[in-house]
């Protein structure tokens, strides 16, 4: 799979090429069936009320561009792998869970796991953890005018892939381990796929940090991969 790059712009056509932008196919006889594109759409557009989206700074990630072609070949060939049977991963809900040091690109790999998901036309919601927090309790705060928590939970556990970035780093308290653990509980039970990123490496101390239930699931959802090395933000410019 290539990736284009991304666009804030409305789609035109059909992105299949299928019928004629209008999301439904005319037959000889006249009948019109709904086109693939159109579940596309829905799909898509359930994702882009979720999270942050893309951030501009990953719009460009791609396999032929640094920090990811600077990476060891062993590190992006099984991400090259599953981007390629993408359609596949998520419907089994198989996903990726990355982790190692500071800055060796392990949100640039995630990232492009969540373009092609999008460019293959499923749901992603994109959340850092302090954001994912966030979101929740706004929901909780009937002032902020936002959806109640069940209807964000509900479009949270159902978009075909939801990307955490950073989980390890929020502050532990009972309510984020609460939470924390229903939202993958939940995406665990209906099979559907994460990508996830920490700086935390040993397990014993992330079984600590987000409670040893989460961690369970999370091994049983996602293939583990190591992204160790120096920090690539700080040796871009060498």
């Amino acid at each position: 799979m290539t990736l284009r790059p991304v666009t804030e712009e409305p789609e035109v056509g059909c992105p299949l090429g299928i019928c004629d932008g209008t999301g439904w196919v005319l037959d000889d006889a006249g009948d019109a069936t709904r086109c693939e594109c159109a579940e596309r759409r829905i799909r898509a557009s359930a994702g882009r009320r979720m999270g942050t989206g893309v951030p501009k700074r990953y719009r460009g990630v791609s396999f032929d561009r640094r920090p990811i072609c600077d990476l060891d070949p062993s590190v992006i060939r099984p991400v090259r792998q599953y981007v390629r049977d993408i359609g596949d991963n998520l419907g089994r809900g198989r996903g990726l869970w990355f982790f190692g040091d500071v800055g060796t690109g392990k949100t640039s790999l995630a990232m492009l796991v969540s373009r092609a998901a999008q460019e293959a036309g499923r749901s992603v919601a994109i959340y850092s953890m302090p954001r994912l927090l966030a979101d929740i309790r706004d929901t909780y705060d009937r002032e902020s005018g936002g959806a109640p928590y069940s209807a964000f939970f509900r479009r949270l556990c159902s978009v075909d892939l939801l990307h955490l970035d950073d989980l390890g780093a929020e502050h532990r308290t009972d309510w984020v381990l609460e939470q924390l653990y229903s939202i993958v509980n939940e995406r665990w039970q209906d099979q559907r796929a994460m990508v996830v990123t920490t700086n935390v490496i040993d397990l014993g101390q992330l079984r600590e940090q987000i409670g040893s239930r989460t961690v369970s699931r999370l091994s049983e959802m996602c293939d583990a991969h190591p992204v160790f090395g120096a920090d690539l933000r700080m040796t871009a410019g060498e």
